[in-house]
């Protein structure tokens, strides 16, 4: 068994999950980087090495039981644990979004990978996380999916969303709940907003720059053993539900 922090960080080829893995990979972490595209992910590990990280590339497309099961035994084969799981990847599902023309299979779409996806892989890599003395499964969500921010005057909750604001105020409640469960053991489970952030999830519109949408995962991934969980976080603090 490795004597390194292990962490997994899905949809980790670009973006926030890229600055995520970049993180932990700069304070000694080795760091599996989870992603679909073999093209994607193998280049976003080269430019993880070539900065100094010890990362790996992993298959995974989270839709999909295979894949999921397949980054579990790879995590079981060669290293025996797993420290830290973020669960990063998230889609938006598509267009229209308002409630009155949506598409069903858009909003399937959406919770398919942002909250679905996040269950699948959370229960496989469970077994390895149980083994850490200090695991860590951050939920990486979104101040839209906050029912007290949608239903404020004046708000800045973004475009009216039945699919990804929707999914994401979904995977804040199973966060709770999985905080629940678990609450007798030493895994810490929290949700985290990463804020306006320059992405193609937003057509790069955000203000935020990825490493800094990546700044509060690395907080959560790190929290200390008597730190929250079941919170909702952002910079600032605590978003509120």
């Amino acid at each position: 068994m490795s004597d390194h922090m292990t962490a997994l960080v899905t949809g980790a080829n670009k973006g926030i999950g890229y600055e995520i893995a970049a993180g932990l990979g700069a304070l000694g972490w080795k760091v599996g980087v989870g992603a679909r595209d073999p093209q994607r992910r193998d280049a976003a590990v080269e430019k993880l090495r070539a900065g100094g990280a010890d990362a790996f590339g992993v298959p995974l497309d989270v839709t999909d039981d295979a894949s999921v099961a397949a980054a579990a035994r790879l995590f079981e084969d060669e290293i025996g644990r797993l420290d830290v799981l973020v669960n990063n990847a998230g889609v938006t599902g598509g267009m229209p979004q308002e409630p009155t023309l949506v598409a069903p299979e858009t909003v399937r779409t959406a919770v398919e990978t942002n909250v679905i996806g996040v269950i699948r892989v959370t229960n496989a890599l469970l077994p390895l996380l149980r083994r850490s003395s200090s695991p860590r499964i951050v939920n990486m969500s979104s101040r839209v999916g906050s029912l007290t921010l949608q239903t404020t005057p004046g708000g800045e909750t973004g475009p009216i969303s039945a699919a990804y604001s929707a999914s994401k105020t979904f995977l804040n409640a199973v966060t709770v709940q999985y905080a629940k469960e678990l609450q007798d053991t030493n895994i810490l489970i929290n949700a985290g907003c990463p804020g306006f952030t320059a992405t193609d999830l937003n057509g790069f519109r955000g203000v935020r720059t990825p490493e800094q949408g990546a700044a509060i995962a690395i907080q959560l991934a790190t929290l200390p053993d008597d730190g929250p969980t079941g919170g909702f976080f952002e910079d600032a603090g605590v978003v509120p539900w």
